[in-house]
């Protein structure tokens, strides 16, 4: 089944479906509202985030443990975390929400 990769004005979607329209079907059962502005059939069954992409490649902080670190602490309250980790590590508050972010959809 191909991978199909979904852009709405509010998302960005990665669903398997049978054919564009059952991809389509996707994002109106589940995000009624949206208006889909591009969908892309993937040319492979994978989907991969690039760390350097959202600005996660220095490696010496450990920036994954310290974001899962401060999500435990503020357990799970996104904001209180973005907070604690920006005063943990001195990043600035875009650097820190993507961080933050990052680490809650991999299941902190």
């Amino acid at each position: 089944m191909p991978l199909y990769e979904i852009e709405t004005d509010s998302h960005i979607i990665i669903t398997w479906a049978e054919d564009e329209e059952s991809a389509r079907s996707v994002v109106t059962e589940a995000y009624a509202h949206d208006k889909i502005t591009r969908i892309t059939k993937r040319p492979r069954d994978t989907w991969v985030i690039s760390k350097g992409v959202l600005g996660l490649t220095h490696r010496s902080m450990g920036i994954c443990s310290i974001a899962r670190d401060c999500l435990a602490k503020s357990s799970g309250d996104k904001v209180h975390a973005i907070r604690l980790y920006m005063h943990e590590t001195g990043s600035d508050l875009e650097k820190a929400r993507k961080v933050i972010e990052s680490n809650m959809v991999m299941g902190w």
